[in-house]
C-alpha cells in the first residue's frame, strides 16, 4: 500500500484542498505533528471534569411494518449551562455513530471525554440489532460461531429472535486477499431474518432521526454528527435528512458509500470486489481475521516490513485482541450503505416493497430512497451538504492521503452545491483513533475533541463556502 508522508510543505502545496478557514480570532489547523498532539492531549486530559450523567436510551419504533428495538446512550452535563454554544447561538449536541461490528459502548470513552472535558451533550447510537437486549451488561455471550454450528445474529426485536433455520452458513473466499475467509449468515427468502435485512437501511434512518428528535430539538440544538469508519456514510446520510444537523465532525470517517466504493477499489482487494457487492440478505461476521487485517496493516505502517520478523508474536496479539473484544456484536449488515452497493440497496428495497405489497410507483419510490443512502441528495429544494471536517491518522488502515486527494475531495467539489470540506491530517494514531500509543493514552482523540470544539464555537460551521 502506497503511503504518503504528511509534511507541512506537502500541505502547503495542496492548499487548494487543505486550506485553513479563518475567522477574526481563529483558523482551522492544517494538521498536527506528533509533538503537538502530545501537548494537546496532556492539556485536554488535565482539564477539570465537568459533572455529567450517563443514561441508556432504549425504545421501540415501527418501520416498514415491523417493530424494532433501538437505542444508545446519552451523556450530558448535570448543569445544562455547561453545554457549549456555537456561533449560531444554539447549544451544541454531538451525535456519535460507531464503526462496523460495534455498538454504542465502543464510543463510551470518547463520549465521556466530550461531555466531561468540553461540556457537550452527546448521543452515542447503536446500529439497529447490535444491542444485546437479553442482559443488562449488554455483553454478547460466547463466540461468534456456536458449538452447534449456529451463528451470532442481531437482536432487532427481543421478542422475535433469529433462529438457525432462517439462514444458511456461507464461507465466502471472494475477498480473501484483504479479509480472509468471511463467515456469513445468508437469510432464506421469506424468513424474519430476510425481511429484517431488507428493511434494515430504513430502520437505521428512522432510529437515528428519532434519537435526534428526542434529545436535540430543533431551535434549541445544532447537531454535529460523527460517524467512525462504517458509521461515516450514515453520518453523511443523516446530514441532509435532519434539519438541525449543522455539520459533520470527522475522524477516520468513511465518506458517502459511493465515494468509499471508489476509494476501496484503489486501495483494497486486487480483484476490485468490495463488501458492497455482498448480497443484502447476507450478514458477515467479524472474527479474528478482521482483527488481523487491522493489526497487520498497523504493524506494517508503524514498524515497517521488519514487523514480519515477529509474525508469531503478531499472530498472538491478533487472537488476544479478538478475545478482549468478542463481547461486542462483531457482525455487519451495513455493507450495502458503507460501500455504496447500489444494486443490493435496490434489491433490498424491492424485497421490502414485495412483502408490503406495494404497487409499482411506491416500489420505485422506495428503491430511489434506498439508493439515495449511498450518495448526496440532489435537487433544488434539498438541504445542501453542510460543512465537513475530515480527520485522518498517520497509520490509518482504511483511508489514505493519496485517495482523499485523488478521489474524495474532488468528488465533494463536484457536488451541487459543493460543501466546505477540510482534511486535517494527524501525524500519529491508528484507525481506532482512541487507541493508546506512547505518550498518547487516548490516542489522537483528545486533540480531535478540541479541534471539534474549537471549530464549533469559533464559527467554522456557519459559512459553507467551498475551500476548493
Amino acid at each position: 500500500m502506497l503511503r504518503i508522508s504528511i509534511k507541512p510543505v506537502v500541505l502547503f502545496v495542496l492548499s487548494l484542498s487543505l486550506v485553513s478557514w479563518a475567522t477574526a480570532q481563529w483558523k482551522l489547523p492544517s494538521g498536527f505533528t506528533k509533538p503537538e498532539l502530545i501537548e494537546i492531549s496532556q492539556e485536554v486530559l488535565a482539564k477539570p471534569d465537568i459533572p455529567i450523567t450517563v443514561n441508556e436510551d432504549i425504545f421501540r419504533i415501527s418501520v416498514l411494518g415491523m417493530e424494532w428495538d433501538v437505542g444508545g446512550a446519552v451523556y450530558e452535563p448535570v448543569d445544562p449551562a455547561q453545554i457549549p454554544v456555537g456561533k449560531d447561538g444554539k447549544k451544541a449536541g454531538i451525535f456519535m455513530i460507531h464503526g462496523g461490528g460495534g455498538d454504542y459502548r465502543g464510543k463510551d470513552s470518547v463520549s465521556r471525554l466530550l461531555a466531561k472535558k468540553f461540556g457537550f451533550k452527546v448521543y452515542s447510537m447503536s446500529y439497529p440489532g447490535t444491542i444485546y437486549l437479553l442482559d443488562p451488561s449488554r455483553d454478547w455471550p460466547g463466540d461468534l460461531v456456536k458449538a452447534d454450528g449456529s451463528l451470532r445474529t442481531p437482536i432487532w426485536n427481543k421478542d422475535k429472535p433469529i433462529t438457525r433455520d432462517q439462514y444458511d452458513v456461507v464461507l465466502d473466499t471472494s475477498m480473501r486477499p484483504k479479509y480472509g475467509t468471511i463467515t456469513m449468515a445468508c437469510a432464506k427468502e421469506g424468513t424474519e431474518f430476510y425481511n429484517r435485512l431488507a428493511a434494515h437501511p430504513m430502520a437505521f434512518e428512522e432510529a437515528g432521526k428519532e434519537m435526534m428528535r428526542r434529545h436535540f430539538p430543533v431551535g434549541e440544538y445544532s447537531i454535529y454528527i460523527h460517524g467512525h469508519s462504517t458509521g461515516g456514510p450514515y453520518a453523511f446520510m443523516f446530514a441532509q435528512r435532519v434539519e438541525n444537523i449543522a455539520g459533520v465532525v470527522g475522524m477516520e470517517s468513511s465518506p458517502y458509500g459511493s465515494i468509499y466504493r471508489l476509494q476501496s477499489k484503489r486501495s483494497g482487494n486486487p480483484y476490485g470486489k468490495t463488501p458492497g457487492e455482498v448480497p443484502f440478505s447476507c450478514m458477515s461476521l467479524f472474527d479474528w481475521r478482521l482483527t488481523a487485517m487491522y493489526l497487520g496493516d498497523e504493524a506494517l505502517m508503524l514498524e515497517g516490513p521488519q514487523a514480519l520478523m515477529r509474525l508469531p508474536m503478531l499472530m498472538e496479539e491478533v487472537h488476544e485482541a479478538y478475545e478482549r473484544t468478542k463481547h461486542y456484536p462483531k457482525f455487519k449488515t451495513e455493507g450495502s450503505v458503507h460501500f455504496g452497493g447500489i444494486r443490493e440497496l435496490g434489491r433490498a428495497a424491492r424485497a421490502a416493497a414485495k412483502r408490503l405489497d406495494m404497487g409499482p410507483e411506491r416500489t420505485k419510490q422506495l428503491v430511489d430512497h434506498y439508493v439515495g443512502y449511498a450518495r448526496e441528495i440532489r435537487g433544488p429544494d434539498v438541504k445542501p451538504v453542510p460543512p465537513v471536517i475530515l480527520g485522518m491518522t498517520s497509520a490509518s488502515t482504511s483511508h489514505t492521503f493519496e485517495n482523499y486527494r485523488a478521489v474524495t475531495l474532488p468528488t465533494f467539489a463536484q457536488m451541487d452545491p459543493p460543501p466546505k470540506v477540510s482534511l486535517v491530517p494527524f501525524e500519529a494514531g491508528v484507525h481506532g483513533y482512541s487507541k493508546a500509543q506512547k505518550d498518547l493514552p487516548m490516542g489522537v482523540f483528545p486533540a480531535t475533541a478540541k479541534l471539534w470544539h474549537d471549530a464549533i464555537v469559533n464559527g467554522y460551521y456557519i459559512d459553507n463556502t467551498p475551500l476548493f
